[in-house]
């Protein structure tokens, strides 16, 4: 009989330490917003070196609420790469704002600083670069160029745990974005993350999570009796993490280290295995970089390769080894196709990472045969 596995493209490991963490809020009663949520957040502040971190449903209320917090609004232009999951794209309409495209380079995935430069006009009041597939974005580089009235908000939805010169995604710029998304590298379900060093942001980030009331929800219940009403003074928003999902969070974030370890040391053997395909081209990783493999994603040179990418897919497929493109290009989707009238190839190099690219799986639930199998089945093509 062939051998034949059944390797999904994301896994998250979860089990008795996070079944345990859950039971504590469900037995105490406290399951909304409280002190697990409050434990989480210390702790994640505390991995990535940053002096606040407030936790919310997930990374698109997240980008949501640092560009509120911002104030950015009707007339501004935010930058966003054309490569990335729609919601970075999505946010700066939900502000009401000018969305700017601009091109990735494909050798990271990251935003083309070339093509930056050319984008920046007297009205850009923030750019968002991603830290695409766990890999940051020359943020420093960014700064130099964009100079320092313009708002640099980390998309770091892959990136918990990366590093760049030896500082922390959702370090970087004035606010990073962070999700705990199943396919991520530790995941609460579904939530978010926000962290700045910048205190009155922090503030006006929590208060704007939680309807714009000045105090939070466990302090509102556990405060001072007769019972006193908050004063909300924003127009805030319900974008609260559960304390579920905290208690999970908790679990989960002193595992981070060893799961980043686990997938950079497979991803190395990827790298190394596959050097010498000539039709696909591997993650380029940089000196400097400490990156966090939330994906591992290639590129398809189909003038080269046994097929195209959607045919290598479905063998892929039919052998048990899931993959998926590694993302989309925005500007390509149809709404935004119809709003803003972009042609696909004004972003030559996104449209070739969503035409070409090919995410195989990576992930701390796979064992060392799983890694094995992948790189026969793929060398056999």
């Amino acid at each position: 009989m062939k051998e034949k596995r059944n390797i999904a493209i994301s896994l998250p490991v979860t089990g008795e330490d996070e079944w345990q963490a859950v039971k504590e809020p469900i037995m105490s009663g406290w399951i909304t917003s409280g002190p697990k949520v409050n434990q989480f957040e210390k702790l994640f502040a505390e991995k990535h070196d940053v002096n606040h971190a407030i936790a919310v449903t997930s990374a698109t209320t997240a980008l949501h609420l640092a560009l509120l917090s911002l104030e950015i609004g009707d007339g501004d232009e935010v930058i966003v790469p054309a490569f990335t999951w729609v919601s970075t794209a999505n946010v700066v309409l939900y502000c009401n704002a000018k969305l700017v495209f601009v091109d990735i380079d494909t050798n990271t995935f990251n935003i083309d600083l070339k093509d930056l430069k050319r984008k920046i006009t007297s009205k850009t009041k923030a750019i968002i670069p991603v830290h695409l597939f766990g890999l940051c974005a020359d943020v420093f580089r960014i700064r130099e160029i964009v100079g320092d009235k313009i708002f640099i908000i980390e998309d770091a939805a892959c990136a918990a745990g990366a590093m760049y010169k030896n500082q922390y995604a959702g370090s970087l710029g004035d606010i990073g974005c962070f999700s705990f998304h199943p396919r991520k590298s530790i995941t609460t379900g579904e939530g978010g993350m926000i962290t700045t060093n910048n205190k009155d942001l922090a503030e006006k980030v929590s208060m704007l999570r939680n309807h714009g009331a000045s105090i939070s929800e466990e302090q509102r219940h556990n405060g001072p009796k007769p019972y006193i009403l908050p004063e909300f003074n924003l127009l805030g928003y319900n974008y609260r993490m559960t304390d579920l999902q905290g208690a999970m969070g908790v679990a989960q974030i002193n595992k981070l280290d060893q799961f980043i370890k686990e997938r950079s040391k497979w991803a190395q053997f990827y790298l190394d295995e596959f050097n010498n395909i000539n039709w696909l081209k591997l993650p380029v990783i940089r000196e400097g970089y400490k990156h966090g493999w939330q994906s591992f994603v290639t590129l398809i040179d189909e003038s080269k390769s046994p097929g195209s990418r959607s045919q290598i897919m479905e063998k892929l497929q039919n052998a048990g080894i899931s993959t998926r493109p590694g993302t989309h290009a925005v500007h390509m989707l149809s709404y935004y196709k119809n709003l803003m009238g972009i042609n696909d190839f004004e972003f030559p190099n996104a449209k070739a990472a969503n035409d070409f690219s090919m995410s195989i799986p990576l992930h701390n639930r796979m064992n060392k045969d799983d890694f094995k199998y992948v790189v026969k089945v793929i060398k056999s093509l």
